[in-house]
């Protein structure tokens, strides 16, 4: 059911993507005079679900069963298709060829816009209707944990972040946060009673392994209440933080539940913090792992804001937020093909899990436009067989003065579309690795 929900989500989202992409394909195409042949959400191989042709326009809308994505025809033109016979005739006014370089430029290009556009619109949505939450890093009295390599370049697990490149107490709900010490330059962090700085590495984000990332905000288990007819009933109450299980220190709810799953069906000694007293009581562990309490939350443990927005207010957030995302993405590209990047790199299923299992609109559109911002990118690159490509080809033309034969267009459009097929052959086969493999 977990996987149904993420599928179901993904695919939902990319449809929404695709067909955004494409409508800013297709608008420009009729802005500019252009001839659109066809117009279609998923593909539609052998049949269409449905289709519609316009008399006026002569182009046909249509529904593919395929959902994969979905594209826009626009007459004269070569693209993905390689469909080179209606080049043979001669131009027509209404074709993409038959166009001037700025319009064609802005044809391409169209898709990319319209995806930046719609991030922005989902996130300014998404501030005016939800508002933001502010936890500011020195808030967090129980600080990070931190994984190997981050710990390498001098991070110590419990470290209370004070500033990032000179910004004073971060706000670790902001979706950037990781992004921003995985680039800063230098780190305060307070550490037990010092103050201490930690200069990065430029190539901080290379270091980073691929299975283990940056680091992870500290969480303590603490109980909210203790669960009717459960046999924690006399031993826990609201409040008690566990911070030993078996002798052994836990930190972290994550240690917690580690530690407990592996005492399924057993008796377990745990070493309680209440009311600043440290007591011990032992409990069975259950089947499953658990001991039948339920846990305060981030929002009970530390001291959150909730910040609301206007129409005016939320339009520059929502600008800022797409721009910041857009420049952490871009800055991550550089890394895409080391050896550490590749081994990230992944493709539907990664996608896919950036869904949580549970639907919720603030985290399924959230998603949404960070997928957005990344098809605009990806899109951008000028690679052959992508929007960036054709955009290449057109500045090439411009600067030239004269257009790439169909000969050569055709060479490079099939050398393109055969690389990003292995490139996202290797994509979803590293998902697959990592579904049978777990690395």
């Amino acid at each position: 059911m977990d996987i149904a929900i993420r599928v179901l989500q993904l695919l939902l989202s990319l449809s929404i993507l695709v067909f955004i992409h494409e409508l800013g394909h297709y608008s420009m195409a009729r802005f500019f005079g252009a001839r659109v042949e066809k117009f279609y959400l998923f593909f539609n191989p052998w049949f269409s679900i449905f289709k519609w042709k316009s008399k006026r326009s002569g182009t046909v809308y249509g529904l593919g069963w395929l959902p994969l994505g979905g594209y826009c025809q626009i007459a004269g033109m070569i693209d993905e298709s390689l469909d080179t016979e209606a080049m043979a005739s001669e131009p027509k006014p209404d074709e993409f060829r038959s166009k001037k370089p700025f319009a064609r430029l802005m044809i391409m290009a169209g898709g990319v816009i319209f995806n930046v556009i719609l991030a922005f619109i989902i996130y300014t949505g998404i501030t005016l209707t939800w508002g933001t939450k502010v936890l500011h890093s020195d808030q967090v009295s129980a600080g990070m944990n931190f994984s190997t390599p981050a710990e390498e370049v001098g991070f110590v697990d419990g470290d209370v972040i004070l500033s990032v490149d000179g910004k004073q107490s971060p706000n670790v709900l902001d979706s950037r946060f990781m992004s921003s010490l995985i680039n800063a330059h230098e780190v305060v962090v307070r550490r037990g009673g010092a103050v201490e700085t930690i200069r990065l590495p430029e190539d901080m984000m290379q270091l980073l392994r691929a299975e283990e990332g940056f680091g992870s905000l500290r969480m303590p288990f603490v109980v909210d209440a203790v669960s009717e007819g459960s046999r924690a009933q006399g031993h826990l109450a609201s409040g008690d933080r566990v911070v030993a299980v078996d002798s052994a220190t836990c930190t972290d709810v994550t240690e917690v539940i580690t530690a407990l799953d592996k005492k399924k069906g057993k008796d377990v000694v745990l070493t309680v913090e209440r009311s600043g007293t440290a007591l011990q009581t032992t409990l069975p562990v259950d089947t499953a792992g658990h001991i039948g309490v339920v846990l305060k939350g981030i929002e009970e443990l530390y001291p959150i804001e909730h910040v609301q927005y206007n129409v005016f207010t939320a339009i520059p957030a929502g600008i800022d937020r797409a721009g910041q995302t857009i420049s952490g993405y871009v800055r991550g590209l550089k890394y895409m093909f080391t050896k550490e990047g590749a081994k990230q790199m992944g493709g539907l299923g990664t996608m896919g899990k950036l869904f949580p299992t549970t639907f919720d609109w603030q985290s399924f559109w959230s998603i949404t436009a960070f997928l957005s911002i990344i098809l605009a990118v990806m899109n951008i690159l000028p690679i052959p067989a992508l929007d960036g490509g054709h955009i290449l080809f057109i500045i090439i033309e411009m600067i030239r003065r004269k257009p790439l034969s169909d000969k050569a267009m055709t060479t490079i459009q099939t050398i393109g579309l055969v690389l990003l097929v292995l490139l996202m052959v290797y994509a979803n086969g590293n998902d697959i690795y990592r579904a049978f493999f777990g690395k």
